[in-house]
């Protein structure tokens, strides 16, 4: 008899919060509702997608244009986040 749980559970698939979690302490790049984006180091999060970011600076075509330190990004602005 083959039991589904543990088919499920040999699964390579996880959940969007797992691949959070696994980001953590890393650079990850951020874009935001209405183009902006950011880059820094995942500090934290929640379970709405709320950010802390480390280290953070907005990006401009790719360049950075400004520094921000610890930022705090609201989760229904986030388009994607990305490794970064």
């Amino acid at each position: 008899m083959i039991n589904l749980n543990d088919q499920k559970n040999n699964n390579n698939t996880s959940r969007p919060l797992d691949a959070l979690g696994k980001s953590l302490n890393s650079q990850v790049l951020i874009k935001l509702k209405g183009g902006k984006e950011f880059r820094g180091a995942l500090q934290s999060f929640d379970m709405h997608m709320n950010l802390v970011l480390n280290d953070a600076e907005e990006l401009e075509n790719g360049e950075s244009t400004r520094r921000l330190g610890v930022v705090l990004v609201r989760g229904d602005n986030i388009v994607y986040i990305s490794p970064g």
